[in-house]
């Protein structure tokens, strides 16, 4: 496995070593021991979380708040979205970082997101599986986000924002500004 530092402090995209030949492939998705040793972060993860998006579903930004802040450990299992971060603890010396990547069956990749970032993905393909490990167990009163089309991260979701199916709950979420200002 290798592990591509981002942007954001303890943002990570791992890369894994995929064996292939005439059978298919085999690839280690995870290793405790050696996301340790090469990241210096030591996750627990206690919830595994599945979602199916057709094309141009966008969920994000989310995150948990306070004691039930979530370390996330994503990728597609099936298809391919564009995976993003960004970094919303105001003691970070990445502040306001967004970090954006293609995570996909093909490439296999993964992004960890650590605890204090918001974290969202576009679906770019027709349809895309996306798998979550989580290090803290989600409490819904302690949910929050960050508008997708925030103006103060201009993030580029690839596709068009008319091709975007996204809930009205994530069309509520307020601006950045407003989120630091509470």
């Amino acid at each position: 496995m290798k592990i591509i530092k981002t942007a954001i402090k303890d943002c990570l995209v791992l890369e894994p070593t995929v064996f292939e030949d005439e059978r298919g492939y085999f690839f280690e998705s995870f290793n405790q021991e050696k996301f340790e040793r090469e990241s210096g972060l030591k996750p627990y993860f206690v919830q595994d979380n599945q979602s199916l998006s057709i094309k141009g579903v966008l969920r994000g930004l989310h995150f948990q708040k306070g004691e039930h802040a979530q370390a996330k450990l994503v990728r597609a299992v099936a298809g391919e979205v564009l995976d993003v971060a960004v970094d919303i603890r105001k003691d970070s010396e990445t502040f306001g970082k967004v970090v954006t990547t293609v995570l996909s069956s093909e490439n296999k990749k993964q992004m960890f997101v650590p605890r204090g970032c918001a974290h969202g993905f576009v679906t770019l393909s027709d349809e895309a599986i996306f798998f979550y490990k989580c290090d803290n167990f989600y409490n819904k009163a302690y949910e929050g986000g960050v508008l997708f089309n925030d103006p103060e991260f201009d993030i580029d979701w690839i596709l068009d924002e008319s091709e975007l199916i996204i809930s009205e709950k994530d069309r509520a979420l307020p601006n950045f500004n407003r989120l630091i200002l509470t």
